[in-house]
């Protein structure tokens, strides 16, 4: 089956989620955050603010709080760099701690070959983004400049909406693939339909609780995935 370009009648936009969605990084994301952390503050990162559907800022700024801090877009900018640096540097310890989830790679492959424009909304920053599914191979089809990242906005809804804006895709062309109630509810918040996958903290019940369009245990069966991306054209 296929589907037109961007912009036109029929094209398909998927906005992917990457933690717990497309990857795992099996603590070595936490253990970047903690270097980075210590090299902006001064202090070690004795605890981590909440994480799970959260926007970098957000999360770094609620962890300063924990740490008696207050901290303002120039501390965050600094962050952001430093996460991506440490990142880079350690990129070789997250492919070989970390793992690209199943079905992952193929879902990537098969929705390209159905013509589906694919791109990325993320708590993560661009260059943090990037490195991670750089590393594990799944960047290749991912349109970069479509897609929506912490950088952009503190709230996952507006990340959403962002990232329509920049692609010219209509909510109704638009799927949003993720793992926690809080991607449901972005998508939700802009009349994109949400395909909910129960890789992350969350089970399928309190995913489907949230009013998704499907819910999957995981990426493993390609086909169903791709159907349900098609569905609704």
């Amino acid at each position: 089956m296929g589907f037109g370009q961007l912009g036109r009648p029929g094209m398909r936009l998927v906005l992917w989620d990457i933690d717990h969605t497309l990857i795992s990084t099996r603590g070595v994301g936490r253990e970047l955050s903690a270097a980075a952390f210590l090299r902006v503050t001064g202090q070690p990162m004795r605890e981590q603010a909440k994480i799970d559907g959260i926007t970098e800022p957000v999360i770094f700024r609620e962890t300063a709080k924990l740490h008696g801090l207050a901290t303002g877009r120039a501390e965050f900018e600094s962050f952001a760099e430093a996460l991506a640096e440490e990142h880079l540097a350690r990129s070789g310890e997250l492919r070989e701690r970390g793992h690209a989830l199943v079905g992952a790679a193929a879902a990537v492959e098969a929705l390209d070959s159905g013509g589906m424009t694919q791109t990325v909304v993320s708590g993560n920053v661009r260059a943090v983004s990037e490195i991670k599914l750089s590393v594990f191979g799944l960047d290749r089809h991912i349109r970069w400049e479509l897609g929506a990242y912490g950088e952009d906005e503190d709230e996952r809804a507006e990340l959403v909406r962002l990232a329509l804006e920049r692609s010219g895709a209509s909510a109704a062309d638009t799927v949003l693939i993720g793992d926690t109630p809080a991607d449901v509810q972005a998508g939700l918040a802009n009349g994109v339909r949400v395909i909910a996958v129960a890789t992350g903290n969350s089970g399928e019940d309190e995913l489907r609780d949230c009013g998704p369009f499907a819910v999957l245990p995981d990426l493993s069966d390609t086909e169903r995935l791709v159907m349900l991306v098609a569905e609704g054209a």
